[in-house]
C-alpha cells in the first residue's frame, strides 16, 4: 500500500444519534471504494464495523470502529462512533483524533437531544463540521423540518449544498447546488443519472446557490475580490472557500443520502475528498507543556494511543494518531507516559473493522494500529529520540449510573476484578472502585444500556456470571454542638495491666474558626490553654482539628499520637451509621495514667470511647452526597420530568432554553439518582439526557435520618 503524506489524508468521525444511520453510511462508502464486495447489513449482523458480538447481539453500536481505504489518491479514516448517550466516551475519543465531525440527521427524527450533546463535544474541541441529513427515503421523513432546525437552532452557518427532490416513497432525485446539477437514481442502483436542474426548481437552486457562493468567498479575501469583479467564482474556487469556512468553524454545509440504498453516498465521499481539511491544515495539537506540536513528517516522531480493543487469536490491538514525524516496522519508542517504557512497533496496519492490511511506515496525521505492546495503554505517549512530547489525556465525561457488581461464583472474584480492569482499557469511561467504605466492587457508567453490555460481554465472553445490586450511598457524619466526655479504660489481667483516662471535648469544625478558649457544661466551666494543633485533611473529605491541651502532665506527651489512632479509628465509622465522620475539632484537655500499667494501647481505646460518647452528645447528624444536575429535555417532556424530580428531592437552580430544548439546572441526594437515567429515558420517549457531578455534603432531611439509623442499628443487632 502507499505510504500516503500528511497532505493527502483525510480523518473524519462519523456521528449522529442511534438510529441516525452511521455503520450503514461506512458500510456503503467500504462497498464504494472496493474494500468489500457486498454490502453488510445492521439486520443481518454482517456490517464490517459492529463486528463485536455485544453489537451483534444489540443491534447497536458499541465501540467505536476505524474504517480506512484509499479514494482518489486520499487515504481517508473514518470513525464510525455510536449513537447512544451510554457510549459517548468513543466519541469524545474519536473527535480528539480527527479533523472534522460528519453529523448525520435522522430524516425522521430531526435534531435530537443526543445531536445537541454530541454537538457540544464539537464544540468544545473545535472541530470543523458537516452534516449529512440520511433517511430521506423514510416514510416519515421532513426534510424541511429538519433543514429549518438546523438553521434555528445553528443559525446562518448552516448552509446546504444539496436538497431532495421528493420525500420518502416519492424520493427520487437530489439538486447539488454546488456542481448546478439534478441526480436522478433508480430503485436498486447506486448510480444516479446526471441530468441539468428542471426549470421547476431553478429559482430556489439558483437563491441557494447565490447563498453558497457568497459564504464561500466570505473566506478568503483574493475570492471575495474575485467574486466582486465578476460576480461568481468557479466550482474548485468555491470548494475552496468552503474549506476554509469548515475549518474556522463558520460554515456547517448539509447533504442529503440514504445510505441503505447507497444514494448519494458516492457524491459525499468526492465532497469530503476534496474539501474535507487535512491534518496540517488544521490548527496544532498542544502537548501538557502547553507547546504547539505541528503536523509534520520531518520532526521528531510523538504517537498519541487514543483506543485499545481485545480481539480473539490477537489480544491487544492498540490505535494511534502519528502526531508528529514517522514511524516504521522495527521502531523503538519510549512511552513517555509510563516511566519511559521502551516499546518496540512489530507491525502497523491500515484497519477497515477486523481486516488490518500491513504497511510498512506512517507519517505524520496518520491513524492506524499496532499489536503485542508491553504497556502501553489509552492516553499513553510515545516518542521517538530526542522527543518528549506528552499529550493530554482524553477528557471523559463523569458517569452517571452506578452498580455494584459481584460474581455469582466468589471463586470467580479475582478473575472478574481482572476482567474489569482489562475491559476498562477499552472503554475508559468504566470506572471501576474498590471500596473500603462501602465493601463493594463498583462500576459506574453512562448509563443503564452502558453497564449491560458490561454484563454481557462478562456473561457471554469470558463465562462469569455476575449480578448488579444497589450500591450503598456513602453517606458521612457530623456534629452540629460542642459535648465533652470522659473515658476511663481499665484491664487488670495478673501481672500489668492496661489504664488510660481521657477527657475531651468535641465540636463541629468551620473553616476559619478561631482557636478554642473557654466552655461551659452544666455550669462548669473549661478553660483551653493550646499547647499544640495538628490538622488534617481525611481521604475521605472534611477536616479533623486534633489540639493538645494537657497542663499538668497528667498525660504524658508520649500518648497524644495513641489518642489520635483511637479518634482516627472512630472517625473510620462513625457512631451513627458507621459511616466516615468529617468536620471535627477535638480538644484533649485532661486525663490520668498509671506509671506501670499505661500504654499506647490503653490510650487509644479510651481516646476512641471517649470521642464515641462525645460524639453522641453532640447533635450528631448524617450528611448525604449531592449531586448537580443538568438536565436537557424535550418541551413537551418538561411537566414530566418536573413531577418526577419533585420525588426526588430534587432543588431547581435555574432553568433556561438551549437550541430547541429546556435545561434544567438540579441539585439532587445521589441516593435519589440510582436509577435516574433509566426513568429519565422512560419519561421522554428516550429523547432526553442528563450529566450529573458531585456537589457537596449536606445534612440530611431528619425523617431520612432515622431512617438511616434504624437500619444501621437493624444490621448490627443482626451481628451480635
Amino acid at each position: 500500500m502507499k505510504i500516503y503524506q500528511s497532505n493527502e489524508i483525510k480523518n473524519i468521525a462519523v456521528m449522529g444519534c442511534s438510529g441516525s444511520g452511521k455503520t450503514t453510511l461506512v458500510e456503503a462508502m467500504l462497498y464504494e471504494s472496493g474494500v468489500i464486495k457486498r454490502r453488510g447489513t445492521i439486520d443481518a449482523k454482517n456490517t464490517v464495523c459492529d463486528y463485536f458480538p455485544v453489537e451483534k447481539e444489540y443491534g447497536y453500536s458499541v465501540f467505536s470502529t476505524l474504517a480506512s481505504f484509499e479514494w482518489k489518491d486520499k487515504m481517508m479514516n473514518f470513525i464510525d462512533c455510536p449513537g447512544s448517550d451510554d457510549f459517548v466516551g468513543n466519541v469524545v475519543s474519536a473527535l480528539t483524533v480527527t479533523d472534522m465531525a460528519l453529523m448525520l440527521i435522522n430524516a425522521a427524527n430531526g435534531v435530537e437531544v443526543g445531536t445537541i450533546n454530541q454537538f457540544r463535544y464539537i464544540e468544545n474541541l473545535k472541530k470543523p463540521l458537516c452534516f449529512l441529513i440520511n433517511q430521506i427515503d423514510h416514510e416519515k421523513a421532513d426534510y424541511e423540518n429538519t433543514l429549518t432546525s438546523l438553521k434555528e437552532i445553528y443559525g446562518g452557518k448552516v448552509i446546504p449544498i444539496q436538497y431532495p427532490i421528493g420525500i420518502g416513497a416519492s424520493f427520487s432525485a437530489i439538486v447539488d447546488v454546488l456542481k448546478q446539477k439534478m441526480y436522478k437514481f433508480k430503485e436498486g442502483a447506486a448510480t444516479p443519472e446526471i441530468l441539468e436542474i428542471p426549470a421547476a426548481e431553478k429559482e430556489h437552486a439558483d437563491k441557494l446557490y447565490k447563498a453558497l457562493l457568497e459564504v464561500a468567498a466570505e473566506n478568503d479575501e483574493k475570492l471575495m475580490e474575485k467574486y466582486f469583479e465578476q460576480g461568481t467564482l468557479s466550482e474548485d474556487e468555491m470548494r475552496a472557500g468552503i474549506q476554509v469556512g469548515m475549518i474556522n468553524r463558520d460554515i456547517y454545509p448539509v447533504f442529503v443520502a440514504s445510505a441503505e440504498k447507497n444514494w448519494a453516498v458516492h457524491r459525499i465521499m468526492n465532497f469530503l475528498n476534496i474539501a474535507a481539511p487535512t491534518p496540517n491544515q488544521m490548527p496544532a495539537s498542544v502537548n501538557t507543556n502547553n507547546q504547539e506540536v505541528k503536523v509534520d513528517a520531518n520532526a521528531p516522531t510523538s504517537l498519541f494511543f487514543f483506543k485499545t480493543t481485545v480481539e480473539p487469536h490477537i489480544g491487544e490491538v492498540s490505535y494511534f494518531k502519528v502526531m508528529s514525524g514517522k514511524v516504521k516496522e522495527g521502531d523503538d519508542l519510549t512511552n513517555v507516559s509510563r516511566n519511559d517504557v521502551k516499546e518496540r512497533i512489530t507491525q502497523l496496519f491500515h484497519v477497515a473493522g477486523q481486516t488490518k492490511t500491513k504497511t510498512e511506515e506512517m507519517v505524520a496525521g496518520s491513524i492506524g494500529a499496532t499489536v503485542k505492546l508491553k504497556e502501553t495503554r489509552t492516553g499513553n505517549t510515545l516518542t521517538g529520540k530526542d522527543c518528549r512530547h506528552v499529550f493530554p489525556a482524553v477528557k471523559y465525561p463523569d458517569p452517571k449510573y452506578r452498580r455494584a457488581v459481584k460474581a455469582v461464583n466468589t471463586a470467580d472474584e479475582e478473575k472478574l476484578n481482572e476482567l474489569l480492569t482489562r475491559m476498562r482499557q477499552e472503554d475508559p469511561t468504566w470506572v471501576v472502585e474498590q471500596s473500603k467504605e462501602l465493601k463493594q466492587t463498583l462500576v459506574s457508567g453512562q448509563g443503564e444500556f452502558h453497564l449491560r453490555t458490561l454484563k454481557w460481554r462478562l456473561e457471554n465472553n469470558e463465562k462469569i456470571a455476575i449480578k448488579f445490586e444497589e450500591p450503598k450511598i456513602p453517606y458521612r457524619e457530623t456534629i452540629t454542638k460542642a459535648a465533652r466526655a470522659d473515658y476511663r479504660h481499665k484491664k487488670q489481667s495478673g501481672g500489668s495491666g492496661q489504664f488510660g483516662e481521657v477527657h475531651l471535648i468535641v465540636e463541629p469544625y468551620t473553616e476559619g474558626m478561631p482557636d478554642p478558649v473557654l466552655y461551659k457544661f452544666n455550669g462548669q466551666e473549661f478553660k483551653i490553654s493550646l499547647r499544640d494543633k495538628q490538622e488534617f485533611q481525611l481521604d475521605w473529605g472534611g477536616k479533623l482539628v486534633y489540639i493538645n491541651s494537657i497542663v499538668g502532665g497528667s498525660i504524658d506527651a508520649r500518648f497524644m499520637p495513641a489518642i489520635l489512632k483511637g479518634i482516627m479509628d472512630r472517625l473510620e465509622q462513625g457512631p451513627l451509621t458507621g459511616s466516615y465522620a468529617r468536620d471535627v475539632r477535638v480538644i484533649v484537655y485532661d486525663g490520668k495514667m498509671h506509671p506501670v500499667d499505661s500504654n499506647e494501647i490503653s490510650f487509644r481505646l479510651a481516646g476512641r470511647n471517649a470521642f464515641a460518647t462525645a460524639f453522641k452528645e453532640a447533635g450528631p447528624k448524617v450528611m448525604e452526597p449531592i449531586y448537580d444536575v443538568e438536565i436537557l429535555v424535550p418541551s413537551d417532556r418538561m411537566g414530566d420530568v418536573m413531577s418526577d424530580l419533585q420525588g426526588r428531592r430534587a432543588l431547581i437552580m435555574g432553568m433556561n432554553s438551549e437550541r430547541g430544548f429546556e435545561k434544567l439546572q438540579v441539585k439532587i441526594p445521589l441516593k435519589e439518582l440510582s436509577s435516574y437515567s433509566t426513568s429519565l429515558s422512560s419519561l421522554s420517549g428516550g429523547r432526553a439526557s442528563f450529566t450529573m457531578k458531585f456537589a457537596s455534603y449536606e445534612l440530611c432531611p431528619t425523617d431520612v435520618q432515622d431512617k438511616l439509623l434504624k437500619e444501621y442499628e437493624a444490621t448490627q443487632q443482626d451481628k451480635e
